[in-house]
């Protein structure tokens, strides 16, 4: 089915950008709201896309990373998710995270959802999710502003946390409940999910 598409209500008048930094660019808009009326929208400009990554070992266990949340003053866990800056492919930059997050090595990297809007009322941050096999492990290599702890278990746990509110984040409840819904049956049996 194809959904139907309008067009955009709202005008444009001006732009003032109100702060930056190397990740984020905040502006003020001056609008004509689809009333006509005028006022202002405020829009948060991403410059990485964010990236989320399932890993799925042999035995159909995962990771999670968990990891304080400055802005939500609370403790995480979370799957594996980061940037990728321009330049750097979605699947590459997902199995950097990967590698960096929980020292894991993924022979394959398989795109699960893309292009998903993270806040799309106030900003313009996608996300693209994927799941990895075939994995090997070596040391984590965490960034500076990152204090992990990693946690190995089994999938079909990870996603109950998704359900049952253990996990907030909400790459980590897409990502773990599109992997709960997939179709694919192979999928499914290669990720130890019922079929």
């Amino acid at each position: 089915m194809t959904l139907p598409q309008h067009p955009n209500p709202w005008q444009t008048i001006s732009t003032r950008e109100t702060y930056a930094n190397p990740w984020i660019r905040v502006r003020e808009d001056q609008v004509l709201k689809p009333t006509g009326g005028p006022g202002i929208y405020g829009v948060v400009e991403y410059k990485n896309i964010a990236v989320g990554v399932i890993p799925v070992d042999d035995a159909g266990h995962t990771w999670l990373v968990g990891q304080w949340r400055y802005c939500h003053g609370r403790y995480e866990w979370e799957i594996p998710e980061g940037g990728c800056p321009a330049g750097e492919s979605p699947a590459e930059a997902a199995r950097r995270e990967l590698l960096e997050e929980t020292g894991i090595v993924a022979t394959t990297i398989e795109p699960l959802l893309s292009g998903i809007q993270l806040s799309n009322s106030t900003s313009n941050e996608v996300c693209d999710i994927f799941i990895a096999t075939g994995l090997t492990h070596t040391e984590a290599q965490p960034e500076d502003t990152e204090q992990l702890e990693v946690l190995r278990l089994p999938l079909s746990e990870a996603i109950q946390m998704a359900r049952d509110g253990r996990i907030r984040d909400s790459v980590s409840v897409l990502a773990l409940l599109a992997v709960a819904g997939v179709g694919d049956v192979a999928l499914r049996r290669r990720l130890l999910l019922a079929a």
